[in-house]
């Protein structure tokens, strides 16, 4: 079976598409969450990080792994509006230095590194192993899973917010509405209940599962709005064959969201004190 989420694609992918994807989608490299509707991206985006902050419970000083941390904002948000101590970690070299510079202008103590989400290491463990959006990217789920919840101390939280296919979904239905998904943004998409398993399997219990569709579809609203600008198409057919799929699967995005074969969805697990 073909997969598209290479991970030396992927890495290739945000280094160079970043600094352009910053200046027209801003800080956040993550859907909106609209409440009313009338929000703007850059609060909707704010809203998102907020309300899995508030499902996961995060407390003031709790340590933090952002994994997949972007331009590094969540890890910001958290260190400012929690006071807590957040790393973040990305496979992409240019991300890490943007990460860093955002911080020292927001005057944050955030820490960003280099590092693979299925091969970390660290000598200490946290209270939050937090991922907004990339966990979708990797070859091995259960790999990840296993060591994120190695990496908790006890009664520790998982709090992802990822990229999901409908459950029992036709052939046909693949086919139409997620493969083209999978091959433009370097995915993998799983069930929700997928995840939900590995967790229990690592001795996790289920906080809370949502499905956030209707309040992040609006995103892509925002998206193919922006993708007319010519520079992208430019950069696209300089840059190879990645990135044109990358801009067409917008359109494939929407039409995932639309017919409810793509699921955005929310979890929160917690580690049992006695694991």
């Amino acid at each position: 079976m073909i997969t598209y989420n290479n991970k030396e694609k992927i890495v290739e992918h945000y280094n160079f598409v970043s600094p352009y994807y910053h200046s027209l989608w801003g800080e956040h490299l993550h859907h909106g969450y609209w409440i009313t509707g009338k929000e703007t991206k850059e609060d909707a985006q704010l809203a998102l990080t907020e309300h899995l902050a508030q499902i996961a419970n995060i407390k003031h000083g709790n340590k933090i792994l952002d994994v997949g941390c972007g331009f590094g904002a969540s890890s910001i948000y958290l260190a400012k509006n929690y006071n807590a101590e957040t790393i973040g970690i990305t496979i992409s070299q240019v991300q890490v230095k943007m990460a860093q510079e955002a911080a020292k202008k927001a005057n944050a103590t955030s820490e960003f590194v280099l590092m693979d989400a299925e091969a970390m290491k660290f000598e200490k463990p946290f209270d939050v192993i937090w991922s907004i959006e990339s966990i979708s990217h990797y070859k091995n789920k259960e790999k990840f899973f296993n060591k994120a919840c190695q990496l908790l101390l006890p009664d520790g939280t998982v709090a992802v917010i990822d990229w999901f296919k409908k459950e029992n979904l036709s052939a046909d239905k693949y086919k139409k509405y997620i493969l083209p998904i999978e091959k433009g943004m370097m995915v993998e998409l799983h069930t929700m209940n997928d995840y939900i398993s590995i967790l229990k399997s690592n001795g996790l219990e289920i906080i809370k599962s949502e499905d956030i569709s209707k309040n992040t579809a609006k995103t892509w609203d925002i998206s193919l709005e922006i993708i007319k600008d010519k520079m992208f198409w430019q950069l696209a057919l300089k840059n190879g064959r990645e990135f044109v799929n990358f801009l067409r699967s917008f359109r494939a995005m929407k039409a995932g969201f639309s017919s409810g074969n793509f699921v955005y969805g929310l979890i929160v697990a917690k580690k049992l004190s006695s694991i």
